[in-house]
């Protein structure tokens, strides 16, 4: 027992070695770090050695480590040695496996998304089919991410997926060799609207920038493109240095996009750009909205500042910290917040508070005192304050209560597989595809089959009105009208799936578009369906309108 508790003290003792390193680059450590140290050290220790139960050392660090990160950015991390492949995917792109998504199904996972030309396309696999079996191993029950870890492996091993597909009587064997999956950063890219092209780029991993070359001259010089879209919507961001590229497409050399200050004078740096643009010229919108983060901020803010472009949609997220991650014992990592990234202007896009965030995410209320004028090359005033505020800014949109219950549910994802199974060899064009008012009928009386309940913002209100009269001893005096005002509800509940049809039939077109053409494929429905992109054609192509934006700001 003595000497299991002499390891365990050894661990912790190489855990706050590591801590120490940290320290390293300074010239000391000062007083108040070495007595923490020192007393967390020997709390630990006698800890483990009197408390009256057996301790887990393990969990007890890992609680201190969770607890210390919660008190500062939510940007920081441990990861450990079980979820290193699952955090060097985040940068690159890139795992080694079947290349398929997966969710929670009904005991079992089921297939969510597969990508195209992965060895699980390659094999068959279908979104919607329910997994049984990994290399004769069953799944039930399993969570979903003890089954991605069953999916995946090193490149050229052997994978046997077993699967029960809707319309299918016996259970499907598929076996194949898993293969070191890239994810492309740009789903889909080409020409909307005639002469205007198009760029959808959902990350900055390894060799983005260098995605969103080929693809800007493939459609400047292949395919005759005269204006450019660029959508960062949805963004999360990635690799800083993969930003500054994508900037020097469009910018001349020697300027600068980003500089970072921190605490520590090895993290204040300047990034400039390096080689030769590639178009100048060329009239550009980036399309942002509350999701772009980070290295999208940093492509929209800097292209603002340098007046090269026009920005449209709504304010971004407002990520403005620079994360390094750095090596500790036992295959783990920690990423530590080093920085504040600040563009041309001067500002910093950092929300003030980043905690205080509206449900979705974006940034709440900020106070006119502690927001901060600049200008850009132009001499165009901006603000700094917690995001980038578009020049085109475009309100917030929401989905209906009705089509944001059949989403989180699942019943679009369940529908469009059971409309793929019984309509394989039909022609779907991601573009024009459009369900028929019978094929709308037909999902409606598919959510009958499942008991669809439906309870509408109205009738929730009138619940809790019924809850507070009840409370306040007026429920009897009122309740003819409460009575009255259900009857209403419940006679016109059904009518949603008439007023909201417009909303309920593109989720559920999208969806469907995605069983036959994937990802690229549901990118390309979205497009075709999208006013913001309309609105940023008919901005590009008005030249009197573009350049007067980059010049006064006035739109």
């Amino acid at each position: 027992m003595k000497i299991v508790r002499i390891k365990q003290v050894l661990i912790v003792s190489l855990l706050i070695v590591s801590v120490l390193f940290l320290f390293a680059f300074k010239k000391e450590v000062d007083f108040s770090t070495s007595k923490s140290l020192d007393i967390f050290f020997s709390f630990f220790r006698d800890l483990n050695v009197f408390y009256v139960d057996k301790t887990d050392p393990e969990k007890l660090i890992r609680v201190g480590i969770d607890a210390m990160l919660q008190s500062l950015d939510p940007y920081n991390e441990f990861v450990p040695e079980e979820s290193k492949e699952q955090f060097d995917f985040q940068t690159t792109g890139e795992y080694g496996g079947m290349g398929a998504l997966i969710r929670h199904g009904v005991n079992y996972p089921v297939v969510s998304e597969v990508y195209e030309g992965t060895p699980s396309h390659k094999a068959g696999i279908l979104v919607g089919d329910t997994i049984i079996y990994i290399d004769n191993i069953s799944v039930k029950n399993l969570t979903v991410q003890k089954v991605s870890n069953l999916l995946k492996g090193a490149p050229k091993t052997e994978l046997s997926v077993t699967v029960r597909r809707i319309g299918v009587a016996d259970s499907l064997v598929f076996n194949f060799r898993r293969e070191k999956i890239h994810l492309p950063s740009i789903p889909f890219y080409g020409i909307v609207n005639n002469n205007v092209g198009y760029i959808k780029l959902i990350n900055f991993t390894a060799e983005s920038s260098k995605d969103v070359e080929e693809k800007v001259e493939g459609l400047i010089n292949g395919m005759g493109a005269k204006y450019l879209i660029f959508d960062l919507r949805g963004n999360p961001g990635g690799l800083l240095y993969e930003a500054v590229k994508i900037v020097n497409l469009f910018v001349e050399k020697n300027q600068l996009v980003v500089y970072t200050k921190g605490q520590i004078d090895e993290f204040d740096n300047k990034y400039e750009t390096q080689t030769k643009p590639l178009d100048t010229t060329i009239p550009l919108a980036i399309l942002v909205d509350r999701a772009s983060a980070s290295a999208s901020e940093i492509v929209a803010g800097a292209l603002q500042d340098l007046d090269r472009a026009i920005i449209i949609g709504e304010r971004t997220f407002g990520k403005g910290l620079v994360q390094a991650t750095r090596p500790l014992p036992y295959n783990t990592q920690v990423k530590i917040t080093t920085a504040k990234y600040y563009i041309p202007s001067g500002r910093c896009i950092q929300a003030v508070d980043f905690t205080q965030r509206n449900e979705d995410g974006s940034i709440s209320y900020i106070p006119d005192s502690l927001i901060n004028e600049f200008t850009t090359k132009n001499g165009r005033i901006v603000y700094d304050g917690g995001g980038i505020t578009p020049d085109i800014l475009i309100e917030q949109s929401y989905y209906s209560r009705i089509a944001s219950i059949l989403y989180t549910n699942n019943y679009f994802f369940e529908y469009a597989t059971i409309y793929h199974y019984g309509n394989r060899g039909k022609d779907v064009y991601p573009r024009n595809f459009k369900l028929s008012e019978r094929e709308y009928d037909v999902f409606i009386d598919f959510l009958k089959t499942k008991n669809f309940k439906y309870q509408s913002q109205t009738e929730q209100i009138l619940q809790d009105l019924t809850q507070a009269a009840k409370s306040e001893n007026y429920l009897e005096t009122i309740q003819p009208l409460i009575d009255s005002l259900q009857g209403v509800i419940e006679l016109n509940r059904m009518n949603d799936f008439d007023l909201y049809k417009k909303e309920i039939k593109a989720l559920l077109e999208e969806e469907i578009v995605s069983r036959y053409s994937f990802q690229r494929g549901r990118t390309e429905y979205e497009v075709s369906n999208d006013s913001i992109i309309q609105l940023s054609t008919d901005i590009l192509r008005n030249k009197a309108r573009y350049n007067e934006i980059l010049t006064t700001g006035v739109n």
